[in-house]
């Protein structure tokens, strides 16, 4: 069980921690939902606008209107001082037991029944797409540090930073992971743990 002690959803702490940085519209958000949360936490554009409400309606975020695209003016939300109070209060309570739903791995487990080479292949499709992932975490990092000087804990940068070390770790698993399930659909045997 989780130590939280708001209601506010793990979608609406997602769009505090953004909106901590700094402002946005809706649509903003929901970009960068997608990149760079989208690697780890995903959410539809049709779910931000009604958790910036019931965000609002707590008192964690304000907007402002500011002329829109069409004829209609646009929100930009802002982060208040309890919404930060909230946040910072649930970066450091315990997330609980968390659900490992992973569809490959479910796939693995019954791996045995494939035809072989139809697995490799896709196994090997899916490297990949996990390697240019690497490389994109990697790029990522490359652009914080470039930014030089020592990055404290309080900077921004060190939460980005942390948020690109979990995917880099990540993915260089997922990497090995596909690498050592190739070898024995190509051998026909597991490599020894000596082999990785």
């Amino acid at each position: 069980m989780s130590g939280r002690t708001d209601k506010t959803s793990d979608l609406g702490h997602a769009l505090l921690g953004l909106l901590a940085r700094r402002e946005a519209t809706g649509y903003d958000l929901s970009a960068r939902l997608a990149a760079p949360l989208g690697y780890f936490w995903t959410a539809s554009h049709s779910q931000v606008y009604p958790e910036l409400a019931r965000l609002e309606a707590a008192g964690l975020v304000t907007h402002e209107e500011i002329p829109g695209r069409g004829p209609r003016p646009t929100k930009r939300y802002a982060v208040t001082a309890a919404g930060r109070s909230a946040l910072a209060a649930w970066v450091v309570t315990d997330p609980g037991e968390q659900a490992d739903r992973d569809v490959l791995v479910l796939r693995a487990y019954s791996l045995w029944l494939a035809d072989p080479a139809a697995a490799a292949a896709m196994l090997r499709g899916l490297r990949e797409r996990h390697a240019a992932r690497l490389e994109e975490y990697l790029q990522h990092e490359r652009e914080i540090r470039a930014e030089g000087g020592e990055i404290a804990w309080d900077d921004p940068r060190f939460a980005a930073l942390a948020r690109v070390r979990a995917g880099i770790g990540y993915e260089r698993h997922r990497l090995a992971w596909v690498d050592w399930v190739v070898s024995a659909l190509t051998t026909g045997h597991a490599p020894t743990d000596d082999a990785n």
